[in-house]
């Protein structure tokens, strides 16, 4: 009895040692089943848009640009807000005044287009003249001397001795004659014959370039006029003299070139560029160093149909009125045109990133945050730009510096104004798995308690 106690009392010990062991483990297991994914949770991590390799177990920012850490969650993508961030690119204040990077609300505001063009002053071709001979002979007297002096149409500018011209004179005198001896005749064919002299004679000294109160003259002085008068087409200016006085010319020689200045052309030199603001009728102001502070008014007339290969211009004929001749031709002179644009949305210049592609604004989502935003560009006016899409009055740009800012996103992967949205962190191709490279370290920027490579 004795020797079976000693036997029971080690097994029980043995028993209750192994029950407790087991609810230990049954105690340590218990935590698996209380309904809560302990190991999902241990996933959820934060990083930085711009820089991968930052990863944080809980929000914040990012300790190299400042940027908002976007969720981590492995087996899950981030969220449309998310990826709207990584287009996003956040620059310090101290770099933002260094860079001089400014900020301004988009505005929209009536613009209007001014061409500027440099031309010539040129003689309006269709108000000069040349004086000729009507008839071969001797110039006997010159009434116009020199280059420069005002010929009036009512005046004669020369004398001219013909015997072509006194021998037609002669035969009209004696068809008028012959007319009244058989005006009176009983036979129609003879008195009409007599009236047909006469017609056939004065159209042979109207084509001599004899006018018609000369003709009336010589049918009531009844002898020829040895010298006959020449007149000029139009009143103007002499700006070419041919003829010098005693000179023989032959029917058709030119006498002087005379020039009606009351009106000049100039011609301006409009840039291909430009050449699709310019209308005919459109006003224009045309301004010289001659007379300063002087303007002269006028109308485009003409855009000539081709263009000047040397140049690479093409021409505008602008026909305005010239008070006091004051514009003298082949005087240099600036041209102004103007057209209205109506109301539209306009940002500086300097605010637009062009890449040849595309164009494209930095838009200030919040303080210190831009966002590209690709936009469609209409005329320039000075320093201004009108935007035809993309933008809307109200939006903060920025206005200068937006190199820095594109330089920020290219250095940091970013979708700048040289990349596409569809190469931005944290946006995988399909089949493209290869992660991107960790710039190097700077120092006192970061722990590498956050880097988890």
């Amino acid at each position: 009895m004795l020797f079976t106690r000693k036997i029971m009392l080690p097994l029980v010990a043995l028993l209750l040692a192994l029950a407790a062991a087991g609810c230990q483990k049954q105690g340590a297991e218990a935590p698996k089943g209380d309904g809560h994914d302990h190991a999902a949770e241990a996933k959820v991590e934060y990083t930085c848009p711009m820089h991968p390799f930052i990863i944080k177990d809980k929000p914040g920012s990012c300790p190299i640009c400042g940027m908002d850490l976007v969720k981590k969650v492995a087996g899950t993508g981030a969220d449309a807000k998310e990826l709207e961030k990584l287009a996003q690119v956040a620059v310090p204040t101290t770099q933002m005044v260094m860079a001089n990077v400014a900020t301004q609300p988009v505005t929209a505001k009536s613009l209007q287009k001014e061409i500027t063009a440099t031309g010539i002053v040129a003689y309006d071709q269709r108000r000069q003249a040349k004086v000729t001979a009507w008839v071969a002979g001797r110039i006997d007297r010159l009434n116009v001397n020199a280059v420069g002096d005002f010929v009036s149409r009512g005046r004669p500018v020369a004398e001219l001795y013909s015997p072509d011209l006194v021998s037609a004179q002669q035969e009209y005198l004696l068809a008028l004659k012959s007319r009244d001896r058989l005006k009176d005749s009983p036979i129609a064919s003879i008195s009409q014959g007599g009236q047909g002299l006469v017609a056939s004679a004065r159209q042979r000294l109207l084509l001599m370039g004899v006018k018609e109160q000369q003709i009336a003259g010589l049918e009531k002085a009844g002898q020829p006029n040895i010298k006959l008068p020449v007149y000029t087409p139009l009143s103007g200016v002499v700006i070419e003299k041919i003829a010098i006085e005693g000179q023989y010319v032959n029917m058709g020689d030119p006498l002087f070139t005379i020039a009606d200045l009351s009106t000049v052309w100039v011609e301006a030199e409009i840039y291909e560029s430009d050449v699709s603001f310019v209308k005919v009728g459109q006003r224009v102001e045309v301004t010289t160093a001659s007379w300063p502070g002087r303007t002269f008014s006028g109308r485009i007339s003409l855009v000539y149909p081709f263009l000047d290969p040397k140049t690479r211009t093409i021409k505008a004929r602008i026909e305005l009125s010239n008070p006091g001749l004051k514009l003298k031709p082949d005087m240099f002179v600036n041209a102004a045109i103007k057209m209205p644009l109506g109301t539209a949305v306009v940002v500086p210049v300097a605010a637009v990133m062009d890449t040849g592609t595309r164009q494209v604004v930095w838009v200030q989502v919040k303080e210190g945050t831009f966002e590209p935003r690709d936009v469609k560009v209409g005329a320039r006016v000075g320093d201004e730009v009108q935007l035809l899409s993309g933008l809307k009055a109200g939006e903060v740009i920025a206005c200068s510096g937006a190199y820095l800012i594109d330089s920020e996103s290219q250095l940091r992967g970013g979708s700048g104004s040289h990349a596409g949205h569809e190469g931005m962190p944290g946006m995988e191709k399909e089949g493209a798995k290869q992660a991107p490279a960790a710039p190097p370290a700077r120092k006192n920027d970061m722990s590498m308690d956050d880097m988890k490579m």
